[in-house]
């Protein structure tokens, strides 16, 4: 298992766009995808549970990736929001 944190950067949080395009990059990997907020863990490959976190500009998320390609996968979530998520 491999995990980072990171900030949400891009000004509106993860609304439904930012959102899509997690669980969509997300859904490429083999491995679990899921991340911890505010002691709550959600599964970064459901839309409905990413947008139930309620996740603002500014929040710090921790990325937990388990499986064959757990280092890829957490490379791409990283790099990910960290490009803004599109915005």
């Amino acid at each position: 298992m491999v995990s980072a944190k990171v900030t949400i950067k891009n000004a509106s949080g993860l609304h439904l766009r930012p959102t899509g395009m997690l669980c969509n990059e997300a859904i490429k990997y083999q491995s679990s995808i899921k991340f911890v907020f505010q002691g709550n863990t959600t599964n970064a490959k459901s839309v409905l549970s990413v947008l139930g976190a309620c996740i603002k500009c500014g929040d710090q998320v921790e990325f937990f990736c388990e499986g064959p390609d757990e280092q890829q996968a957490l490379d791409a979530m990283i790099s990910l929001v960290e490009s803004g998520l599109g915005e």
